[in-house]
């Protein structure tokens, strides 16, 4: 993979992840009862969509800042994407005309329950999205190619904490893809 300006990626992150609160800031204008209303059968409402985010959020958030606040100072110039983070990334990316190329299964702990509060979804994203804001600021001060944070799907398999925050960021993309989908 190719090799990146650390600090770069992390400011790219941190542009995507404002531009996705911008996004936010109009779905909390909506009203509640559009934003749980399921677009057809088996379909996700705005509000499982978000509800998606946050179990991730729960489960990466905690993890990346106990890892950078247990790292030493030893910032990094340069990120070599790994094999398989890059590849994750890459498959959650949307494409770049805005669509997304391939569906993909929801893992069990994953999938939203169809009775969501509309309103704390959304507000505890928000909150993830101002912690993952401050914590790729501080990723600006470890080595974010040797810090290995545990994948939710099998945490015995470990991406470098780069690879670990594109991964997030796509996954919120692709999602804000389908939300835009649902509110039209």
């Amino acid at each position: 993979m190719k090799k990146v300006q650390a600090s770069s990626l992390l400011e790219t992150l941190q542009t995507d992840t404002r531009h996705l609160l911008l996004k936010l800031a109009r779905l909390q204008q909506l009203p509640a009862n559009r934003l749980v209303q399921q677009p057809g059968p088996g379909r996700w409402s705005v509000a499982q969509v978000i509800e998606h985010l946050n179990t991730y959020g729960r489960y990466y958030l905690p993890k990346l800042q106990a890892a950078i606040n247990n790292a030493g100072h030893t910032p990094t110039e340069w990120f070599v994407p790994g094999w398989l983070g890059g590849y994750f990334t890459n498959s959650m990316m949307p494409k770049p005309d805005g669509t997304i190329g391939n569906k993909m299964k929801t893992l069990k702990g994953h999938n939203p329950a169809p009775d969501i509060d509309a309103g704390k979804a959304l507000h505890e994203f928000e909150q993830q999205e101002i912690l993952l804001l401050q914590l790729l600021d501080k990723a600006g001060e470890v080595n974010i190619n040797r810090i290995r944070i545990p994948i939710s799907i099998a945490p015995f398999i470990k991406l470098k904490m780069g690879d670990v925050f594109s991964f997030i960021i796509a996954h919120h993309q692709r999602h804000f893809v389908q939300i835009e989908n649902i509110i039209g």
